[in-house]
């Protein structure tokens, strides 16, 4: 490693300071690169420009010595000093060493906003010399807008005194080029503490910025594939109840169906066939006839028997059309939640636990889970459906799938509302089979799952979920097979103001 750049700064440093006379703890203080936000690389660079401005200025104050460009006189009969003319050459030197080596961009302006000296980077920044800086602006290098803004920051420095500090800006070249900074400035005063113009540094952070960007777009990406996961979850619970009410359906249609192969009406048709042959002589026919004095007998049987089967066919229609419409009821929730996603309304929170247990009805049912409500009074939450919807569709077949993997006794899933601090609390417990203490702290991460076929996003989409509503999604449990408690706890809207 090269540390002949690294001695370099020190040596800088150490003759800045000893140039500089003995430092105040003010001038530390207001030299501090904490106090402008900026790392150290950038920091050491600002006390070194920040100290050598100071102490012209204090030296200007203590000497009536006329004022220079970029310099100052030492204070007269300072002890182990040389001469004027050698210290302002000494601190020429310096200055010249920090402009052209520094890696940050470095200017110093007049009153009108325009350069007077710059450090090499920003110069070959713009693909210009330092010296063809000299009386360039802003606007001869950036758009329109960059430079307004940064001549309105100057101008306001000069009027006011106040430093800018800290400030994250894009700035847009002429040619297109973008670059993100970390911009410092302060004013520029003569010896008799006049502000002259502005002097500042600006790091680079574009590749700071880039690296956000990347990470918020990926942060994204895992929302929305979380978020479709969720829907997915949603989907495939409306896909299996409308599933199991379609079988419902088609055993009452295969029911029919043998109802009517069976069925005695034809038998009807002969008897009418055999009393119209005997039309002329009916009173012969039912008195004389085997067949005729069977018939009246016959008749009623047969009625007997038809109104049977019709009866029999009225209650499977009837639990045809109940499926049909239970089935439309689950596509129109579905739609419903669908439409509504990203609208948030005031709803009570026993109607969307409700509605996400009536998703899961027909599992639920199906594996003989016993639901137990537990519903304190509470406040409506002002919610996005869906999201809500998503996170307590996947919370109970989760603790279907837990209380099917405990393999016997009783099997009871507790849906539970309680009231918490200025939150409502939505808890699902199962008495299933429990999650170890050590995935307690790994239950939510993206892809984590213990179930064989699971895909490890429901519960981390969830929390994702709880986040965006404002509200928290946490597990508790005692152990394997000790069951498990999953408390959606979201915040109660704000209270009106009086």
């Amino acid at each position: 490693m090269n540390l002949r750049p690294a001695f370099r700064w020190v040596e800088i440093a150490a003759l800045l300071l000893l140039t500089a006379g003995p430092l105040t703890a003010q001038d530390i203080s207001d030299a501090s690169p904490l106090s402008f936000g900026l790392g150290a690389g950038a920091g050491a660079t600002v006390l070194l420009l920040f100290v050598w401005a100071s102490r012209l200025r204090h030296w200007g104050q203590a000497s009536p010595a006329t004022p220079t460009a970029l310099g100052a006189s030492n204070p007269p009969g300072a002890p182990g000093k040389e001469s004027p003319s050698e210290d302002r050459g000494e601190e020429h030197e310096l200055l010249t060493a920090l402009l052209e080596y520094s890696s940050d961009c470095i200017y110093f302006k007049d009153r009108a906003s325009r350069f007077r000296r710059c450090s090499n980077a920003l110069a070959r920044r713009f693909g210009v010399t330092d010296q063809e800086m000299t009386g360039k602006t802003d606007f001869d290098f950036f758009d329109e807008s960059h430079a307004k803004a940064a001549f309105e920051d100057e101008q306001a420095i000069i009027r006011t005194g106040e430093p800018l500090s800290g400030k994250v800006e894009r700035e847009s070249m002429k040619n297109g080029e973008e670059f993100w900074a970390l911009t410092t400035k302060w004013p520029l005063r003569n010896q008799s503490g006049e502000i002259i113009g502005t002097f500042g540094i600006s790091k680079d952070i574009t590749a700071l910025k880039q690296a956000e960007a990347k990470l918020e777009q990926t942060h994204k990406q895992l929302v929305d594939a979380s978020r479709f996961a969720g829907m997915a979850e949603v989907a495939t619970t409306v896909l299996h109840n409308v599933g199991n009410v379609l079988t419902s359906v088609n055993v009452s249609a295969s029911l029919m169906t043998d109802k009517f192969r069976a069925s005695k009406v034809g038998n009807l048709a002969k008897a009418a066939s055999l009393i119209q042959t005997h039309a002329d002589n009916l009173g012969a026919f039912f008195t004389e006839d085997p067949k005729g004095r069977q018939m009246p007998g016959y008749l009623a049987s047969l009625a007997q028997h038809l109104d049977a089967e019709q009866d029999d066919i009225r209650k499977e229609l009837s639990s045809l059309c109940a499926n049909i419409e239970h089935i439309k009821e689950i596509v129109a929730m579905q739609q419903a939640y669908a439409k509504l996603s990203g609208v948030t309304e005031l709803l009570a929170p026993s109607s969307l636990v409700e509605d996400a247990l009536r998703l899961n009805a027909g599992a639920v049912a199906r594996h003989q889970v016993e639901v137990i409500r537990e519903f304190s009074p509470v406040p409506s939450i002002l919610v996005d459906r869906h999201k809500v919807l998503q996170i307590l569709v996947n919370l109970i077949r989760n603790a279907k799938y837990a209380l099917d993997e405990r393999g016997h006794g009783e099997k009871l899933l507790t849906l539970r509302i309680t009231p918490g601090d200025r939150t409502v609390k939505i808890s699902v417990v199962d008495n299933g089979v429990g999650v170890p203490p050590e995935n307690l702290t790994r239950i939510f991460r993206h892809g984590f799952t213990t179930r064989q076929g699971g895909h490890g996003f429901g519960l981390h989409g969830g929390a994702l979920a709880a986040k965006q509503l404002g509200g928290t999604l946490t597990c508790q449990s005692d152990g394997p097979g000790k069951g498990a408690t999953f408390t959606l706890e979201l915040p109660l809207p704000p209270a009106p103001l009086p």
